[in-house]
């Protein structure tokens, strides 16, 4: 199958997004220990489309910064560096009290030791996001888009950003751009707006064409029933998601592509990664391999983004989720946390397992 993708677009792909910076201890030391660190710009949306942006497809990314902030300086330098337009209002700080780029303080982890991280996000900017800030018959209508990436990341962060990622899925519709959508369910940005979130997350799911999240994204997001047993194994784990996607599917029936990541943690440094989707009525499954680990953060985006990249590339289904597969574990070789691949021929080499020197 193929997603009849709009034509003659100005972007390949776009995605609203809060930037920030992370901070990560070097050497992979622990954050409470360390006296040096990395301080790296990111967010996850913008780690999904920085697949795409490498490898020469035109993205857009809609975000707001810090009116005369030098981190939203070397935010916009570094859009600029990973070849992604962006567009966004400059928000006055306020005072030092008043609005800021998101901190993300994480440690990679090391061995036995797991990873810790800590999100920082107090007057953070990109809760403003509004959709009266944006020209979006011009976006979709006059520019074109072939997808947008949404995530229950950016849905969640506040109301002002539920109405933003409602009026883009609403917006995208309407001028026939694809919607795909990362459900990324998280406890603490839901608490005390169940039933509001609810709602806009089942409205964008409804007109979504991409599906992407765990068992535990759908169940939580939507109270879809889970599996009946079972699942502790490999084959359990693909058979439950198999049986949730079969509910997921009768509740949004405009959605033709579902998918998620399989990920088995041996250590901080040794995962086996896999992927599992289904595209129409094919199902794709990546049974987990192992894979070396400088730092996991950005994984799963990675593998999203290659997806997309394959959908963009207009190849057929078994090709998304390999090179999918294969720029997710890509990113978890990167200390920044998005994969920077320098061409297609990197990313095939790591799904074929070919590490030998290039010359």
């Amino acid at each position: 199958m193929a997603l009849e993708l709009k034509r003659n677009c100005k972007y390949s792909l776009i995605v609203p997004t809060s930037m920030g910076v992370r901070i990560t201890p070097v050497e992979h030391q622990p954050v409470h220990s360390s006296n040096q660190y990395i301080l790296q710009v990111t967010s996850a949306e913008t780690n999904v489309a920085s697949i795409s942006s490498y490898l020469g497809l035109p993205v857009k990314v809609l975000t707001t910064f810090v009116k005369g902030s030098p981190i939203a300086k070397l935010i916009k330098s570094n859009l600029r560096s990973r070849f992604m337009d962006y567009e966004g209002k400059d928000v006055d700080q306020g005072g030092p009290w008043g609005y800021r780029h998101q901190f993300n303080i994480a440690d990679s982890g090391f061995g036995n030791r797991g990873p810790r991280v800590h999100n920082d996000r107090a007057g953070e900017v990109g809760r403003t996001l509004n959709v009266n800030d944006f020209d979006l018959e011009r976006i979709f209508d006059n520019e074109g888009v072939q997808i947008i990436h949404l995530s229950g990341l950016i849905t969640a962060l506040s109301p002002e950003t539920s109405t933003f990622c409602l009026e883009l899925a609403r917006n995208a519709k309407k001028y026939g751009t694809k919607i795909s959508f990362d459900l990324n369910y998280r406890t603490t940005f839901w608490k005390g707006r169940e039933e509001e979130l609810k709602a806009a997350f089942t409205e964008i799911a409804s007109v979504s064409d991409i599906l992407v999240g765990n068992e535990e994204d759908f169940q939580l997001c939507f109270g879809i029933k889970g599996p009946e047993a079972g699942g502790e194994d490999l084959d359990g784990k693909i058979e439950n998601f198999k049986e949730m996607i079969g509910r997921v599917k009768q509740l949004f029936p405009n959605a033709t592509i579902f998918a998620t990541t399989l990920r088995e943690v041996v250590s901080a440094n040794m995962h086996k990664w896999g992927g599992i989707m289904l595209a129409g009525e094919e199902w794709q499954v990546v049974k987990p391999r192992d894979i070396n680990v400088i730092d996991r953060i950005g994984g799963g985006d990675g593998f999203v983004g290659g997806m997309l990249y394959g959908i963009l590339k207009n190849w057929e289904p078994e090709k998304w989720i390999q090179f999918g597969w294969a720029t997710g574990a890509m990113a978890t070789t990167f200390y920044t946390d998005y994969a920077q691949p320098a061409d297609e021929e990197m990313v095939w080499s790591i799904w074929k397992g070919n590490a030998r020197v290039k010359r």
